[in-house]
């Protein structure tokens, strides 16, 4: 049966891939938020789109920084997820709070989550307009990188199951990656 969604519960319908775990840093200050509004923009050069809310820390870092970082986490990092999704980095240093390793980034100065299945480094392209008024940044993927057990000559594979992404639904409640189906 067909039944209405609620307009305001209508992007999730679209959601297009993995929760991802946006990470920043200005000068010594670092900070890591969770982020469901993620996308794949353009290929050539790569180019992705996340929303960062305006009252945040990340944002404040990635104002000021220009760049950012995607990472994305699998589920043994889903505890992670919602505790940085649901904790203000103006409140607490997560990186402290929730022993939250990480390794430096080559071409930003965002931290990269220890743990993930793959990262990618981003350039802000400055959009004044999207970015006050939607809160959406564009960024130019820099560098990436993914665990091979995960992502192998530019294709996801059939991994482990700890190694599966994250989707987050709502109200802590995420759908896993899983068994992969190849058509031909």
């Amino acid at each position: 049966m067909i039944q209405p969604v609620p307009l305001e519960k209508s992007p999730r319908l679209l959601n297009p891939g993995p929760t991802v775990l946006v990470s920043s840093a200005h000068g010594e200050k670092i900070n890591v938020m969770a982020a469901s509004w993620s996308m794949t923009l353009d290929f050539q050069p790569p180019k992705v789109a996340v929303v960062i809310e305006s009252s945040s820390r990340t944002r404040e870092l990635v104002d000021a920084s220009g760049s950012f970082a995607l990472n994305i986490p699998t589920r043994g990092l889903a505890d992670l997820v919602l505790k940085v999704g649901n904790n203000s980095g103006k409140d607490l240093d997560k990186f402290k709070e929730f022993d939250i390793p990480y390794f430096q980034a080559s071409k930003v100065k965002a931290p990269l989550i220890e743990g993930c299945v793959g990262w990618l480094e981003c350039k802000v392209i400055q959009e004044p307009h999207n970015q006050k008024e939607y809160d959406l940044f564009i960024g130019e993927v820099v560098a990436a990188w993914a665990d091979d057990r995960a992502f192998n000559n530019g294709h996801w594979i059939q991994m482990p199951k700890e190694l599966n992404t994250l989707h987050y639904i709502a109200g802590g409640v995420f759908f896993v990656a899983g068994e992969m189906l190849e058509v031909k």
